[in-house]
C-alpha cells in the first residue's frame, strides 16, 4: 500500500531535523520522500492520503539492550519450555504497542531454557519487530557464582570456561552485535539483593579481558560488557571494550577516556548491575563529551531502589513498557541544557539503530529507510511517557498498532 501521511510535526531524528505541517509519502514499506504537507499535496494528488496533523510523527523506538525471550518468560509466567515462546510472543506485542519496533536481545543461556539462537529467532519469525541477538555468557552472583552461555544454553560452566577461546570465538561468531558479550560483574539479574550477595563481583583478569577482546575484534566483530563500578570500568576501557552496558558509578575521568576511545555507552536508569544506574546529570555528561549513548530498559527489571529520578514505588519486575518514562528525566534535563529535540530523541531512536548495525535501515525518518514510525500526542520520552499516547505504530508501513 502506498499512501500520504499527514502531521502536525515530523521530527526526522535525521538532517532534516523537525518539519512542521510535514508529510511522507510512503511507498512498499520504505520512505520514499519527506517534506512540507502542501508541496507533497500539490506532487502526489493520486496517493491515498491519511490525516494525522493533530499528532506528532516520529521514528519508532530502539530498545537495544533487553532479555524479553530468555528471562523474561519465566520470571512472568508459569510456563514449561512447550510455552514459553507463547509468553516470548506476548511480551513482544507489549512491546509493540509501546512504540518499540526493534530489540537488541540477549542470549546468555539460562538454567531453564535449553534454547539455541535459532530457537529463539524462529520465535521470532513473522513478528513485526526486528530483533538483533547478541549471544553472549553470564555470571550471576549467587553465593555460589553460577556461569552460563549461548552456546552452552541450560548447561552451566566453570569461571575457567568463561576464558576459553574456543568458546568465546563460537560465542562471537554467533553474535549480531555488541551486547552484553561477557559480564566483567557478577550481576543481580532480576533477583532480590539477598539471593545474590555475589553481585558485582569482578570475574575477569584484565590478560583475560584482553584475550577475549583480541578474539572478537580478529573476527571483525565488535565486543560490549555488562559492567559497573571504576574498577571494573577501569579494566573494560583498558582492554579495548567497544560498548559499556550500564557503566553504572563511572568516573568523570573514565567518561573522558572513553570518549577518546571512541567507547559507545548503553545507559540503563532502571538499574542492571549492584549499582546505583545512569544518572539523568550522567547521561548529560555522556552527551557533553559526544559519546554515542543510548538508552534502554534491560528488562525485564526491577527497579534499583531509593533511585530519586525514578517513579516506582515498588520493586515489581518493569518491562519494555516504561522506556519513555525512564528516559524522560534524562532527556528533559538535555533540552534545559538546550540540545535540539531530534539529537534528544536519538537516545530512543538512532543512537540505538547504529549500536545494532542497522542505521541504514531504520531510527530515522528519511527517504529509503523503512517506513517505522509512531503517531503521538507528543515527542516520545521528551513529552510524553504513557503508551496509551501513542496513537499508531507502523512497522515497514504497515499500521500494526491502532488507539484511535
Amino acid at each position: 500500500m502506498n499512501y500520504l501521511i499527514r502531521s502536525k510535526k515530523l521530527v526526522t531524528v535525521s538532517q532534516l531535523g523537525t518539519v512542521k505541517d510535514g508529510a511522507m509519502v510512503i511507498e512498499n514499506g520504505k520512505i520514499a520522500e519527506i517534506g512540507i504537507w502542501e508541496s507533497l499535496k500539490e506532487k502526489f494528488p493520486g496517493l491515498d492520503v491519511m490525516d494525522c496533523s493533530n499528532y506528532v510523527i516520529t521514528p519508532s523506538l530502539v530498545d537495544c539492550h533487553t532479555h524479553l525471550l530468555e528471562f523474561a518468560p519465566t520470571s512472568l509466567y508459569p510456563v514449561s519450555s512447550e510455552t514459553h515462546f507463547l509468553a516470548g510472543k506476548a511480551i513482544l506485542l507489549q512491546a509493540l504497542s509501546a512504540g518499540i519496533t526493534a530489540l537488541g536481545e540477549q542470549i546468555c543461556g539460562h538454567p531453564l531454557c535449553d534454547f539455541s539462537k535459532e530457537d529463539y529467532q524462529k520465535a521470532v519469525d513473522g513478528i513485526p519487530i526486528d530483533v538483533s541477538f547478541a549471544t553472549t555468557s553470564i555470571s550471576i552472583g549467587f553465593e555460589n557464582l553460577a556461569h552460563f552461555t549461548a552456546i552452552t544454553q541450560s548447561r552451566g560452566v566453570t569461571q575457567y570456561d568463561l576464558s576459553d577461546p574456543i568458546l568465546v570465538q563460537m560465542i562471537a561468531l554467533l553474535s549480531d552485535y555488541p551486547g552484553e558479550n561477557i559480564f566483567i560483574n557478577a550481576t543481580p539479574a532480576n533477583f532480590t539483593e539477598k539471593e545474590v550477595p555475589r553481585a558485582g563481583e569482578i570475574i575477569y583478569t584484565l590478560e583475560e579481558l584482553k584475550k577475549i577482546v583480541k578474539i572478537y575484534h580478529r573476527l571483525g566483530k565488535r565486543i560490549g560488557a555488562h559492567v559497573g563500578g571504576e574498577e571494573g570500568i577501569k579494566l573494560a576501557l583498558e582492554a579495548g571494550i567497544d560498548v559499556l552496558h550500564h557503566a553504572h558509578g563511572i568516573s568523570d575521568k573514565q567518561i573522558n577516556i572513553a570518549a577518546k576511545q571512541g567507547v559507545k555507552v548503553v545507559a540503563t536508569p532502571m538499574g542492571g548491575t549492584h549499582l546505583q544506574p545512569n544518572s539523568p546529570e550522567e547521561i548529560l555528561k555522556f552527551f557533553q563529551k559526544d559519546i554515542p549513548v543510548s538508552i534502554s530498559t534491560d528488562s525485564y527489571l526491577p527497579p534499583y531502589p531509593g533511585t530519586s529520578w525514578l517513579p516506582f514505588q515498588d520493586q515489581t519486575l518493569k518491562g519494555p513498557d516504561v522506556l519513555m518514562l525512564i528516559a524522560q528525566p534524562a532527556m528533559q534535563l538535555l533540552k534545559k541544557h538546550h540540545y535540539d529535540e531530534n539529537k534528544i530523541l536519538a537516545l530512543l531512536t538512532d543512537n540505538p539503530a547504529k549500536l545494532l548495525g542497522k542505521d541504514d535501515t531504520f531510527g530515522r525518518l528519511e527517504a529509503g529507510l523503512e517506513a517505522n514510525f509512531l503517531v503521538s500526542e507528543g515527542i516520545p520520552g521528551l513529552e510524553i511517557t504513557a503508551i496509551d499516547q501513542i496513537k499508531h505504530v507502523f512497522y515497514k508501513g504497515v499500521k500494526v498498532i491502532d488507539r484511535l
